[in-house]
């Protein structure tokens, strides 16, 4: 799921040498932190946050079909 967060992300900024993605894990929740440029991070969030909800969707599905629980955060 990392990599499919950093791959859209890549696609999207303005900068993707940039982009920075972790993951940490806790209670069995993958949190996957998505770090980017100050000028990229208008284009991660998207007008009223569409684009960060695709992301988040996109990841969900991703995880839901390894039986796990994935959030995505922007930092």
């Amino acid at each position: 799921m990392k990599e499919l967060v950093e791959f859209i992300a890549k696609r999207l900024a303005d900068h993707p040498e940039q982009i920075q993605v972790t993951e940490s894990e806790s209670e069995g929740v993958l949190t996957i932190h998505l770090k980017a440029a100050e000028e990229d991070k208008g284009r991660m969030i998207g007008k009223e946050g569409k684009v960060i909800k695709a992301i988040r969707a996109l990841a969900h599905v991703a995880a839901a079909k390894s039986g796990r629980k994935v959030r995505v955060d922007v930092d």
